[in-house]
């Protein structure tokens, strides 16, 4: 890829198709206590927000107190089920050969299940050592705070600008956004819901594709523009 330094991936929504099983075990868990709500909705609503940010959510704005329990119960099951349950997103290995740039994985899932996650889906082996989790790197804020991106941007002597995030949600770009990196979004993973591309441009993607397909092209458009600029 031309006069790029480095591609980075969310990867729940992104490279695993593991999003909407996260909805369903965490409406779940919420139903079970006290706020109901349908999972296609728990998937708009929540898509890239932590577990413990969506439970903080839903006690301040629902009013609904829940167990200090709940919490662990609900990683554990996560922490189970996705990275036996969850697979590929079509098309994702055969983008990842075609991309010679660096790239890197920046998340705020836990990096003991990327690891698993990618491991199974036989991914982890175009990223190696560059799995990065929000929780792990800087203030350990999870995206939309830029922490995880600005992370791995220094440490793989990147420049912003030079910079690509491939991203499902709307607090990923803006977490993007807010390190200087450019930004293509990604509507094709099984949370996908109709004003999901119109939301990741209101938040600063560039552009938005629904097929992994097109990811090599249109990085390799990106990269034309910069070398206009």
């Amino acid at each position: 890829m031309a006069d790029l330094d480095l591609i980075i991936f969310d990867c729940d929504g992104t490279l695993i198709d593991s999003e909407f099983l996260a909805a369903q075990i965490e409406s779940e868990q919420l139903r079970q206590a006290g706020f109901d709500i349908p999972v296609e909705e728990f998937a708009e609503r929540f898509a890239g927000m932590t577990t413990k940010n969506i439970m903080m959510e839903v006690e301040r704005q629902e009013n609904i107190p829940l167990q200090a329990t709940l919490l662990e119960e609900t990683h554990d099951i996560l922490n189970r089920r996705i990275p036996a349950e969850a697979i590929a997103i079509e098309g994702a290995a055969d983008a990842l050969k075609k991309i010679t740039t660096q790239m890197c994985v920046c998340s705020n899932s836990p990096e003991s299940r990327l690891e698993m996650m990618l491991t199974k889906n036989q991914l982890i082996g175009y990223f190696g050592d560059r799995i990065y989790s929000s929780r792990n790197v800087g203030e350990k804020r999870p995206k939309p705070h830029p922490d995880v991106f600005l992370y791995a941007i220094d440490v793989l002597d990147a420049e912003p600008d030079y910079t690509i995030v491939i991203e499902d949600s709307e607090s990923g770009v803006k977490a993007a956004r807010a390190a200087g990196a450019r930004v293509i979004g990604f509507t094709g993973a099984s949370h996908s819901y109709p004003s999901h591309s119109d939301k990741l441009i209101d938040a600063g993607a560039e552009t938005v594709i629904n097929r992994m397909s097109d990811l090599p092209q249109m990085i390799e458009v990106l990269a034309e523009w910069t070398e206009l600029k």
